[in-house]
């Protein structure tokens, strides 16, 4: 399925729901998370419904992996200071044991000076 009509993300990328942009191109979307748990929080989806990591195939693997390259860029963009010092944290929940709230495939992107209020 490329879009579900219920899904918070998929009416956060038609432009229904505002976000505050990190950024953008044609297959994924970073924004800032509404309720962040670190002084940087953002998440990076792929525009395409994907209800979690449990569905990925083989086709997506070129999408995840430019994900994952750019989600460095994106925290020091954001205000992550730089590595060894610095530093974020990739965080992506599957399924309900696994603590996924919006079923649409997400990675949290958490940086900035400790201690945050979750993990």
């Amino acid at each position: 399925m490329s879009h579900d009509p219920h899904c918070i993300f998929c009416k956060i990328v038609e432009g229904k729901i505002p976000s505050r942009k990190v950024y953008e191109d044609d297959e994924m979307l970073a924004f800032h998370d509404i309720a962040p748990w670190a002084p940087v929080h953002f998440l990076m989806i792929p525009k395409r419904h994907i209800p979690s990591m449990a569905q990925l195939t083989a086709d997506d693997a070129a999408l995840m992996g430019r994900m994952l390259t750019l989600a460095p860029q994106l925290a020091l963009q954001e205000g992550c200071k730089p590595y060894p010092e610095g530093g974020f944290r990739l965080l992506c929940n599957n399924g309900q044991e696994g603590g996924q709230e919006v079923h649409h495939l997400h990675i949290h992107v958490m940086g900035g000076p400790r201690p945050w209020l979750k993990g």
